[in-house]
């Protein structure tokens, strides 16, 4: 049976219509392995494939780490879209990295992707060994009946499977054997309730006193005052390659980010749109200066910005007037010059690798971040764990400060070749150092780029959520840095959270990231009145908080008269807080809550509608402000419960 699977696993997807169309008999086909049972599954409850008889199946065999499987990403959701009562896709995640194997890493990938299918957690590779997969991404089509009848390895998936899915519903439709009937999923949430959603990449300009930051999963770039004030929000956050004014334009999942003092221009690399963005910020206008909206083919040389294709890029930095940009989807560096707008291959020969040479001709592996001294270019070489180096002239070389192969990685301190990384994504120059965001072990180190010595700098190696001193804190899958003096400002990607590290304190810290609106209302400005409480303490497992009201003796509440009641945060990164959906002012208002280590103030704002009791009774509003610190921390109560008294 084995031998037979693996016949058929190899059949290049050019001949799939050819063998769906032959009509061959059962007895000449393979059934395809059913799933083991002691996988975890994501987005739905565990499936067999008996249970999917009748539907068709493609298997999309990826790792979340993987630029070619973001790319089919949209292959199969438009497969999906087209298909939707007859194609159960269902993703087969078979981890590269062991920080991909964690099920709650997965799962921030699905969110992060927006992935709708089921998806398997096959971190031993048990279903990868069943159908003898050999590459990322593969995906495998299984037949109604439950037998392969087609694979392929890579990208530009759809045309081949739009052609195969749709003979097999036309041949099993004749046959009455079409299962139309929905799959039962029960999809993924976010636990973000903050302003942020995966951000990408950061900047940071000390003179004006700014940050730069690309709100990824919200399409959308965020600029705030060093304390995470917002000041600009540029995109309407939508999906989309639209240029125009600051309120109306469009991003798709940017990443990379680069700001021109100079000019005051920021630079974009637009990763999902496969385009580099202008937004002038003294004019508020965004404009496409290179790519297409679509994705590149292997090969590409480049040309005049608007007419080039792009291939994800995912950082850029400036040196003199030429943007160098870290192109993951080609595993090479490219050059746009801002004078002439001509875009053109700087480094790599699109062979993903690792080796060293005269820069056209060494091989890279997937670039995801780039930073600069002025003269040299120091990039994170993703998926080969590595940090790569070369001269910003034409005639440089690369060169490998860390980093051995692409299955070469760990969390090891020291120096070139013994040292190790794990898919560091990010990098930043600063006082003749390299900081690198060592993404999959939740750190950042520290480079002597002279010496190729490398060192933790932040972080436990343990994902997680915690401030404090910098060898305790925890980061989760760290992706941007950038430097105002002498404070780092780092992107902490599945924490949804901009984090900062004061290099004289040696301290790690959250930014809060806050609408000029919800900045905080001036005491004086509010028409109620304030009551300061005590403080309370409460644990990281604390889930609710519980407000109950009550009246003075002589008073009664109108239910009917929709009381306001709501709870804010001056720091949703320690203490994000829902809404409340209760409307009767005689029951506890209840509000679910997450809750991280730290220290924040808790503020409860109502509005209650009374009546005194009795004849010649007077109604009327009574309104008022709780403020509470709140302390979160180990040993902390399990429950937040005010009790607030109303009186006359």
């Amino acid at each position: 049976m084995r031998l037979r699977i693996r016949v058929i696993i190899i059949i290049a997807v050019l001949t799939i219509t050819a063998f769906i169309i032959s009509g061959l008999g059962s007895e000449d086909k393979v059934k395809a392995p059913e799933f083991p049972k002691d996988l975890t599954w994501l987005n739905s409850k565990p499936l067999t494939l008996q249970q999917l008889q009748g539907k068709i199946v493609l298997l999309d065999f990826w790792t979340y780490c993987c630029i070619n499987c973001m790319h089919i990403i949209p292959d199969l959701k438009k497969l999906e879209n087209k298909y939707k009562d007859e194609l159960a896709v269902i993703g087969v995640h078979s981890a590269k990295y062991d920080n991909e194997k964690d099920t709650g890493n997965i799962r921030e990938a699905i969110l992060r992707y927006e992935v709708k299918h089921p998806v398997i957690n096959d971190k031993d590779f048990k279903v990868w060994h069943e159908y003898v997969a050999r590459a990322w991404p593969t995906l495998v089509l299984i037949d109604p009946e439950g037998y392969v009848v087609g694979t392929k390895s890579g990208e530009g998936v759809y045309a081949a499977f739009d052609q195969a899915i749709d003979a097999l519903i036309r041949e099993y439709d004749a046959k009455g054997m079409i299962n139309r009937t929905a799959l039962n999923t029960v999809l993924e949430k976010s636990d973000s309730t903050g302003l942020l959603s995966f951000p990408g990449k950061i900047a940071a300009d000390a003179k004006s006193g700014r940050l730069f930051i690309t709100d990824s999963n919200h399409n959308r770039i965020i600029v705030t005052n060093l304390s995470g004030e917002i000041s600009v929000i540029i995109g309407d956050g939508r999906e989309g390659l639209v240029d125009g004014d600051f309120s109306t334009a469009r991003f798709y999942r940017p990443q990379g980010i680069c700001y021109d003092p100079s000019s005051d221009d920021l630079y974009i690399a637009d990763t999902e749109n496969h385009a580099i963005r202008k937004l002038d910020l003294k004019s508020g206008r965004v404009t496409t200066i290179a790519g297409t909206g679509d994705q590149a083919g292997w090969g590409s040389a480049g040309g005049m910005g608007s007419e080039t294709e792009l291939s994800s890029p995912w950082d850029l930095v400036l040196v003199d007037s030429k943007l160098y940009i870290a192109m993951a989807g080609s595993h090479q560096l490219w050059t746009l010059d801002l004078g002439t707008l001509r875009i053109e291959v700087f480094a790599g020969s699109g062979t993903e690798d690792i080796i060293d040479g005269p820069r056209r001709e060494a091989a890279l592996a997937q670039p995801s971040g780039i930073t600069t001294d002025g003269k040299t270019l120091y990039f994170a070489d993703s998926e080969v764990s590595a940090v790569r180096q070369v001269g910003a002239n034409a005639n440089s070389r690369i060169e490998t400060q860390i980093g051995e192969g692409l299955f070469e990685f760990g969390d090891i301190d020291g120096s070139y070749p013994k040292a190790r990384l794990q898919h560091p994504l990010g990098v930043a120059y600063h006082d003749g150092y390299i900081y690198v965001a060592d993404t999959y072990n939740h750190k950042i180190k520290k480079l002597d780029p002279r010496s190729k010595k490398i060192e933790t700098l932040i972080g436990t190696g343990a994902r997680g959520y915690a401030d404090g001193p910098a060898k305790s804190a925890k980061l989760n899958e760290p992706n941007g840095l950038a430097f105002a003096e002498d404070r780092m400002y780092i992107t902490d990607t599945n924490n949804h959270a901009i984090r900062v590290f004061d290099m004289g304190s040696d301290l790690v810290s959250t930014v809060n990231i806050v609408e000029k609106a919800q900045a905080g209302v001036k005491d004086e400005e509010f028409p109620g009145e304030i009551f300061k409480l005590p403080g309370k303490e409460i644990s990281p497992e604390t889930k609710k908080i519980s407000v109950a009201f009550d009246l003075a003796r002589t008073l009664k509440f109108v239910a009917e008269a929709s009381p306001r009641v709501e709870a804010l945060s001056a720091n949703p990164e320690i203490l994000s807080i829902d809404s409340t959906e209760n409307k009767d002012p005689n029951k506890p208002f209840v509000f679910d809550i997450k809750a991280r280590p730290g220290k924040t103030d808790l503020t409860i704002n109502y509005r209650l509608f009374c009546c005194n009791s009795g004849p010649g009774a007077v109604c009327f509003y009574k309104e008022g402000r709780l403020e509470i610190p709140i302390t979160v921390k180990d040993g902390g109560d399990e429950v937040i419960s005010i009790k607030h008294v109303i009186d006359e």
